[in-house]
């Protein structure tokens, strides 16, 4: 099997597994983004005179049919392949013959896995953003829903104040909207073109066209200077995964909230069957393991962030094989997020608040009360507070 750095000589087969790790299996997501950015740099090459008609035509074809067949599950990287642009240059040169050995002129694998994973990670943090919106959206229907609905709010794990459910709700929501907006926000690192990098120097002696690649792939600027591009390595991927961090951090403090509600002490709230599972030993249970593993969910995306801030803190500048090890975690926190928002909508979709169970105890008007007097009595509130704990106490309430 030939590699896109092959010389012809032999490689230990223990090398390969190591060097090669997870990626033939990573890989598999960036397939169509890596066909995209090969045509637009085989599209560039043919602009600028360095790639004839036919070969250039051959090219565009041959990597749609790839991706087309990839996609219908015709073919898959394997660990022989190393990689997606060895898997797809290889089977490029063998569907349309020599002129798939010329899709390579004029950039590194570098720059070329660069501007896939970037193009991956611009449609993914699209669809989370979208996900986190429709966790929102729950929340704000369930507050809706529950519109007439009293809840204690809590200090302490105590009853501090009166809330409701859909003052409740709305506060998740909002600060889930918030998340959305972080998660856009991202697009500031990524949609910066590396192709035409190469190496992380350039190019010399070729007359590309950094510019043409990026209008097709619809970057928003080009990444200047050449050496800027591996130095950024780890920056989009970390913000991308920090931002997740905060929307699953609101996911699993949501989670908590409803574990507590779900509770036999509490009462307050019913789950749907369909999204609650049984006990193997105990046949009265439904669990809410859903909910468990969300609040979980946390931990796993903070280990991912610190990974992919610790892979390049201190490397020097240019490629160093070092990176490859960031698209696990990176996966890793992008995956799980999308699963936490895919099975907390439907989760929330089905809640319902047992008001029969929701108890206010009478102390939680207490601060109201104090409130009140400074208003009718023209006290101050430190009097006015003295005033309301002292009638709490006597009436055994304080």
């Amino acid at each position: 099997m030939s590699r896109l750095w092959d010389k012809g000589e032999s490689l230990d087969a223990r090398v390969l597994r190591y060097t090669a790790g997870e990626d033939h299996l990573l890989d598999e997501r960036l397939v169509p983004y890596d066909v995209r950015g090969s045509i637009a740099h085989a599209t560039m090459l043919h602009g600028q005179q360095l790639l004839q008609d036919a070969d250039y035509r051959a090219i565009c074809v041959g990597l749609e049919a790839l991706a087309a067949d990839h996609a219908a599950g015709d073919w898959h990287i394997g660990l022989e392949d190393e990689d997606v642009h060895t898997a797809l240059e290889r089977r490029l040169t063998e569907r349309i013959g020599e002129a798939g050995k010329r899709v390579h002129l004029g950039r590194s694998r570098n720059d070329q896995l660069l501007t896939a994973l970037r193009l991956y990670l611009l449609d993914a943090a699209t669809s989370l953003e979208r996900s986190a919106l429709e966790v929102a959206e729950a929340l704000a229907a369930l507050g809706r829903r529950e519109a007439e609905t009293a809840l204690p709010g809590y200090t302490h794990m105590q009853q501090a104040m009166p809330s409701s459910v859909p003052l409740w709700a709305e506060g998740f929501a909002a600060e889930i909207r918030d998340d959305a907006a972080g998660i856009a926000a991202t697009r500031r690192r990524l949609a910066k073109s590396p192709l035409g990098s190469a190496a992380g120097y350039g190019v010399p002696g070729l007359p590309i066209d950094r510019e043409a690649t990026r209008r097709h792939l619809g970057f928003d600027s080009v990444q200047e200077p050449v050496t800027a591009v591996q130095i950024s390595r780890g920056k989009g991927e970390a913000m991308l995964v920090f931002e997740l961090c905060l929307l699953v951090q609101d996911l699993g403090r949501l989670a908590a909230d409803l574990l507590l509600f779900y509770t036999q002490e509490f009462a307050f709230i019913k789950l749907p069957a369909s999204m609650t599972t049984g006990s193997s030993i105990m046949p009265q249970k439904r669990n809410p393991d859903v909910l468990e593993l969300v609040r979980g969910a946390t931990a796993t995306l903070q280990g991912s962030l610190l990974e992919l801030l610790a892979l390049p803190a201190k490397l020097p500048s240019g490629y160093q094989r070092d990176l490859q090890r960031m698209k696990a975690p990176l996966f890793r926190a992008i995956d799980v997020s999308a699963e936490s928002c895919a099975v907390m909508k439907p989760l929330l979709d089905g809640v319902a608040f047992r008001p029969e169970n929701i108890h206010l105890d009478a102390s939680i008007y207490a601060a109201g009360r104090a409130n009140r007097l400074v208003l009718e009595e023209g006290l101050s509130f430190r009097d006015a507070y003295q005033r309301v704990a002292a009638e709490l106490k006597k009436s055994g309430e304080g």
